[in-house]
């Protein structure tokens, strides 16, 4: 068996259950021709280089599966005919594998080992977060603190006008001597 990784590109705005719809078929059309799917892992939304179909940014996925050969054909087909994919590719990642079941365990690692750092990488924004709000919220309460102290200044200081006033008459008072 050979193993095969196929990369596609489906339009930004699509939901999640429909990304799941979507890669449900795609594990259908394995599964039909008599593929064994690896894993499918959805890689979120990114810039595109260049604008496809009036979109600038775009959705990816990565199919991993092992086939003979007869998949990539009837995968293709579908993925052509889907109104929401903007690009494919399938490439051939190696020629022969040995060990089927070896492999399946490899994919399932790699699945757990990702699905760790998205959860990592969760709770880390989520901290980062935390400390934003409350460096915003202390800076609020900073720039509050220091208004509420020069307006109090401006009112012990009495009213401008008045003090005004007392300078011209001592500049009067001057001009007279």
């Amino acid at each position: 068996m050979r193993e095969y990784e196929t990369t596609v590109i489906i339009q930004p705005e699509i939901s999640d259950e429909a990304v799941q719809e979507f890669c449900g078929r795609l594990d259908g059309i394995v599964e039909k021709d008599g593929g064994i799917r690896l894993m499918v892992d959805d890689q979120g939304r990114r810039r595109l280089a260049y604008e496809i179909e009036n979109f600038q940014k775009g959705r990816y996925l990565m199919l991993q599966f092992l086939d003979e050969g007869s998949v990539v054909p009837n995968l293709e087909r579908a993925l052509r005919l889907d109104d929401s994919v903007l690009r494919f590719l399938t490439v051939q990642v190696s020629s022969e594998v040995v060990d089927i079941e070896a492999r399946k365990a490899a994919a399932d690692d790699e699945v757990r080992l990702r699905e760790q750092r998205a959860a990592e990488r969760a709770a880390r924004e989520a901290e980062e977060a935390a400390e934003r709000a409350s460096r915003e919220a202390q800076e609020a309460a900073a720039a509050a603190a220091e208004k509420s102290d020069s307006s109090d200044d401006d009112s012990e200081r009495g009213d401008p006008e008045e003090d005004s006033d007392d300078s011209d008459a001592d500049d009067s008072a001057e001009k007279e001597d």
